[in-house]
């Protein structure tokens, strides 16, 4: 077409005038402005993110989120949504651990409803709402969104939709983008969507179409180019998705009972360059491999989590634009345990995950062919191998995980050619040697974790050189020495973690430097530095921006001054176990940020509230195990209303609160042990429904526990309300059986007849109590559900009679204690049900024979059946069957017989107390067949566990088995302890024959007890080769012969007693012999020290009776003398005088009074 001139002209002029005019800017329209301000009345907006939407600012297309015409000013875009990922932060707990902060995503995340009148903006085309979990929580996805049709981008991912999808979605013929991905949609995918003609991206992933396979309707959707359908659907994927041949992205992965039988569908996707298959049963599918190479686009390939055939390498590889592949956590049908060779064809491969594929053996030397990798991954293998030389090769490597993969060896300082890295993870191996100072080569590193080795030696100075590193991780090792001051070089330092390793001395001063520090953990090393010291280095520079400082166990001391107060945004300080002492500084309520504050084991002191009170957001405090003292008002606690963990026992503290007092935090968890709660059960309580742990052990509790309190207490997983006078009888204010599943209220007065348990208690302490009556309601109980009670411990009550026969009622049991109450018979049938590790029936009434109800006990660790009347021999089967035993406690019994040989099969037996019994025969010269006693310090663990297996939380799991021991001619609990005790005790029985020479083989064994017996012959002469012997009794037999001279090598000897046998000679001479009495040999015939008798030169010794001889004992007559004496020079008067006598006890009254009157106001709440 040709134009004529005056056309032209009157173009150019219109022109002209358009690029003259002055840039228009967009006003919006007010109909459109007043649909913005309802639809945000129906929104809740927490953190005012929509302030610029009001009626002062009438320009809408300049509020927040909103985008208009340039021409026509009409709104068009709304972006209105919110990043979870922003959300997630670190804390501390034995570690730091990524957390989701809910409370702060909640309060920035938009919330309520979407109002109707969204339906109103006619030209909206871009609608996104995602990531606002709040948004519609609960409701559907509202089907008024199906009439805004100028709508080409609807996202409404992640937000708090549910139910079904409205098929009114599919009148949005407009459509090119739809994102309904996390909305925990249900029910079916409308076919309504398949009308989206224009349709190129849709994401329908992590949903609960549940049963539902992939809709035939999405397979007809030609013009999408983006698909994801993955953790969503299941059944087969039908063979006709591959008529979607202009898809550029499809995923379908997600879910084992997603199958498919074969890959072909794929081949005529020939735009194809991204593939999720993860976590698919691709079982079936024999040609994957074969199908998948075929299509040249491909290139990323995701089949993590995949269930594979069997594996086959093929002949020829052709996947010719291959970057990306990820085959972590994948699993063939037969399995294998290597690299699978064809990776190492995939010379275009970029990044290669292969992470928890259970490979074993060194890693393959193929991957040096892999030159173009810039991203490894092959974290939690099993290599048991060095790293590789071949590794070092690959100079283009970014991001390198070799973290948890068995890999041991040093760090080569080839290391230092991988200029590229970014990323390196060497975390949790069991790498050693130095830290290769070529590591400062490495220049472009920003994350380095080295953690949870055993490397050694000094951190090299050339870290320092890493300018660009934001987290520094070598955490976990053996290293020494001093923290380098180059350190202070890492200015872009966001996260130093140098925790649990051997560092020692001050932190230099250069760490002031590292501004960007949001993160320090200095945790347990050796700094001995005063902790006001630390806080000035990091105070200048640091303090504005640390979020957390952790510094536990590291021989800290001094006192807190007010440089505290200037972390103003810290949220986390940990000072745990340390030597800081000290009232709190007042600076430290300028914390308004701190939510996380562990003060305990320490030694501070004053009342710490004073400065703690005005901290709002405190969600943490532990002051526990400190010198803390003073009272504890209603107004100290006021302010902490985001408390939820409150744990300060072992202070001296005194609750001091009205009667009707409810606070104004919700505590999940409470420790206050030893605090002065009492007299009256603290009824506050109650009103803290959240509370899952609670402690009150020893807080002064005189009263019983009200009705109430047990409803108050339903949601508890632990209750603890040892150590109190807690009285009366729980029958009475206990309506249900008592279901919190670990429970201690030993140690009160308690009364009557046990409680009645529900099936969700696992662990209950009712010891030391006065509980009454027989077991047979407690025990034999009928219950609808099987008893999960693991441990129980009755001791030291008053409970009498039979122990009752229907323990088969209690599986789970692992650990019984019925010690010190009056039980008669003897062991119930059913107790052989029971697959016990401890069980404790001492110091009853106990009769009859060797309970064979035991017999099939195999899984005992410790067996207590001391102080009872049982009778008859012990039988063989306690050393056949008993195999795991360590402790065999039988003393105080009437067994008779001799000592079955089959103990010495016991290898595990640690302790074996047989003594005051009528035990008869020759010791047994297998004795050295107890492998536990023949290795000194063979046990490394002081204690000994019973471990349940399973536990509830706030439960351990696990209980520590106490025992009874005589030892050093004394009795004494032993506890914490127990695990390191070896000891034989044959004492008070009529034992015969001669010490066998095999016990001197027993090299671990600390105590032996032989005394009290018949026993004839010779002390075994090799008797010095017990080196680990603290202890020897053989008093009060018939042994003969000389002391041996080897017996002067038992270094850590601090008892012998060798009294009343038919000894003689000279006692030998040694560093330990002469510095015993003169008691431990007397009744011999032998001489020099410590008797006062001196060897003659003819060899003759005379006996030395000593104080138990025929002679008078002069000491003891004198102190009788002197005891009558001062008796009555003190009596005599106030029975002579009245005046006196009267005096003397008026001034007994008053002390009395002045007594009761502390007492009653220590208590007084």
């Amino acid at each position: 077409m040709i134009m004529n001139s005056s056309s032209i002209y009157i173009l150019v002029f219109l022109h002209l005038w358009l690029c003259s005019l002055p840039c228009r800017e967009s006003v919006c329209i007010p109909s459109e402005r007043e649909t913005l301000l309802k639809f945000k009345n129906n929104l809740n907006d927490p953190s005012n993110r929509l302030w610029s939407w009001n009626h002062n600012n009438t320009n809408c297309c300049h509020w927040y989120g909103v985008l208009c015409h340039n021409l026509t000013s009409h709104l068009l875009q709304l972006h209105l949504n919110t990043s979870p990922s922003a959300f997630y932060l670190y804390y501390y707990d034995d570690g730091f651990h990524r957390t989701f902060d809910e409370e702060a995503y909640r309060r920035w995340s938009f919330g309520r409803e979407i109002s109707p009148c969204l339906a109103d903006l006619k030209h909206l085309n871009y609608l996104d709402l995602s990531g606002n979990r709040f948004l519609g929580a609960g409701m559907s996805i509202p089907s008024f969104l199906g009439t805004m049709t100028s709508l080409t981008h609807l996202n409404l991912s992640l937000t708090g939709f549910r139910g079904k999808i409205p098929p009114q979605i599919g009148n949005l013929s407009n459509l090119v983008y739809l994102d309904l991905s996390s909305v925990f949609a249900n029910g079916t995918v409308p076919s309504q969507i398949g009308n989206l003609s224009k349709l190129r991206y849709l994401d329908l992933s992590a949903n609960y179409f549940e049963g539902m396979a992939i809709p035939s309707f999405l397979c007809a959707m030609t013009s999408l180019t983006h698909l994801d359908l993955s953790s969503g659907f299941m059944g087969k994927i039908p063979s006709q998705i591959g008529n979607l041949s202009n898809l550029v992205y499809l995923g379908l992965g997600g879910r084992y009972d997603l199958l498919a039988e074969n890959v072909e569908w794929v081949s005529s996707m020939w735009k194809l360059e991204y593939l999720h298959l993860s976590y698919a049963n691709l079982s079936k599918a024999f040609h994957w491999l074969h199908t998948l190479q075929s299509l040249p686009s491909l290139t990323h390939l995701y089949l993590s989590g995949c269930l594979l055939p069997h594996y086959n390498e093929p002949s020829l590889l052709n996947f010719s634009s291959l970057q990306t592949l990820h085959l972590s956590v994948t699993s063939y049908s037969p399995a294998i345990s290597f690299v699978p060779k064809w990776i190492f064809k995939l010379k275009k491969l970029v990044s290669l995950q292969l992470l928890d594929n259970g490979i074993q053996g060194p890693i393959p030397g193929g991957i040096r062919n892999l030159t173009l990798l810039q991203n490894l991954d092959l974290y939690e293998n099993s290599f048991s191998s060095s790293i590789p030389d071949c590794l070092y090769g690959l100079h283009r490597l970014k991001s390198l995980d070799l973290s948890s993969s068995n890999l041991h060896g040093t760090i080569s300082d080839a290391l230092g050619n991988l200029t590229s890295l970014v990323e390196l993870d060497l975390s949790g191996n069991q790498l050693e040697g130095n830290i290769p100072t070529s590591l400062g080569n490495l220049t472009s590193l920003v994350e380095l974790d080295l953690s949870g080795n055993q490397l050694e030696g000094n951190i090299p100075t050339s870290l320092g050189n890493l300018t660009s590193l934001v987290e520094l991780d070598l955490s976990g090792n053996q290293l020494e020495g001093n923290i380098p001051t180059s350190l202070g070089n890492l200015t872009s330092l966001v996260e130093l973690h140098l925790s649990y390793s051997q560092l020692e001395g001050n932190i230099p001063t250069s760490l002031g430097n590292l501004c960007n520090l949001r993160v320090i953990d200095l945790s347990y090393l050796k700094l001995n530095q005063q902790v006001n010291e630390l806080l000035e280095i990091l105070a200048p520079c640091i303090s504005h921006g640390l979020t957390t400082l952790a510094v536990q166990s590291s021989r800290l001391s001094g006192n807190l001054t007010d440089h505290i107060g200037a972390f103003k945004n810290i949220d986390t300080l940990l000072f745990s176990n340390n030597s800081i002492g000290g009232a709190l500084p007042r600076s430290f309520g300028k914390l308004s940020s701190l939510r996380y504050l562990d003060l305990s084991m320490n030694k501070f002191s004053g009342n710490p509230f004073e400065s703690l009170r005005s901290l709002s957001k405190l969600l943490s405090l532990h002051i526990d195990g400190n010198l803390f003292h003073g009272v504890v008002k209603e107004d100290d606690l006021a302010n902490l209303t985001s408390l939820t963990e409150f744990v300060a026992s072992g202070n001296n503290f005194t609750l001091k609160v009205g009667p009707n007092w409810i606070p104004n935090f919700q505590l999940t968890y409470l420790e206050v042990t030893s605090w002065q709660l009492g007299p009256s059960f603290p009824l506050w309580i109650q009103s803290q429904n959240q509370l899952h742990y609670v402690g009150l052990s020893n807080t002064g509790i005189f009263d019983s526990i009200p009705t109430q309190m047990w409803e108050a207490l339903s949601q508890v997983l632990y209750l603890n309300l040892s150590r109190n006078h807690i009285h009366g009888e729980i029958g009475t204010t206990l309506k249900n059986p008592i279901s919190v599943p670990t429970i201690d209220l030993s140690s009160n007065h308690l009364f009557g007849k046990l409680p009645y348990l529900s099936s969700d208690v696992s662990q209950l302490d009712l010891s030391s109590n006065s509980f009454s009556e027989s077991m047979n309601d407690f025990l034999c109980n009928d219950q609808d559900e099987p008893m999960q009670l693991e441990f129980l411990n009755l001791a030291s009550n008053n409970l009498s009679g039979e122990i009752p026969d229907c323990w088969m009622n209690w599986t789970s049991l692992v650990d019984v204690n019925l010690q010190s109450n009056h039980f008669v018979g003897n062991l119930p049938q059913s107790m052989g049900s029971l697959d016990l590790q401890s069980l404790q029936i001492r110091n009853n009434t106990l009769s009859g024979i060797f309970p064979t109800s035991l017999k099939k006990n195999n899984q005992l660790i410790s067996l207590d059946l001391g102080e009872n009347n049982l009778s008859g021999t012990i039988p063989t089967w306690v050393g056949e069957n008993l195999l795991n035993v360590k402790i065999l406690r039988l003393r105080s019994n009437n067994f008779a017989g001799h000592i079955p040989n089959e103990i010495c099969q016991m290898s595990h037996l640690q302790v074996l107390d047989l003594a005051r019994n009528n035990l008869s025969g020759n010791i047994p010269s297998c004795f050295s067949n107890l492998s536990a006693m023949t290795l000194m310090n063979q046990s490394t663990d002081p204690r000994i566990y019973s471990v349940a297996p399973w536990s509830p939380d706030y439960s351990s799991g696990v209980s520590i088995v106490s025992v009874l021991l005589w030892l050093k001619g004394r009795g004494d609990e032993y506890r914490n302890f127990l695990g390191l005790v070896t000891s034989i005790d044959l004492s008070s029985n009529k034992l015969l024959g001669e010490i066998p020479r095999e016990i001197t083989y027993l090299n671990g064994l600390n105590f032996l007890n032989l005394s009290h017996n018949q026993l004839i012959g010779h002390i075994p002469q090799d008797i010095g080769n017990m080196r680990s012997l603290q202890s020897i009794d053989f008093s009060r037999n018939q042994l003969s012969g000389e002391i041996p001279p080897s017996i002067a090598n038992l270094s850590f000897l601090s008892m012998l007693d060798l009294s009343y046998n038919q000894l003689k000679g000279n006692i030998p001479t040694g560093t330990q012999l002469q510095t015993f009495y003169a008691s431990s040999f007397i009744g011999n015939n032998l001489c020099g020290p410590p008797l006062p008798i001196n060897c003659s030169s003819n060899g003759k010794t005379h006996s030395y009776e000593g104080s138990d001889g025929h002679g008078v004992n002069w000491f003891f007559v004198s102190m009788t003398i002197g005891f009558i004496v001062g008796f009555w020079i003190v009596i005599a008067p106030l029975l002579i005088c009245r005046s006196w006598r009267y005096a003397y006890f008026h001034f007994l009254d008053h002390v009395w009074f002045k007594l009761q009157s502390f007492r009653s106001g220590s208590i007084t709440v």
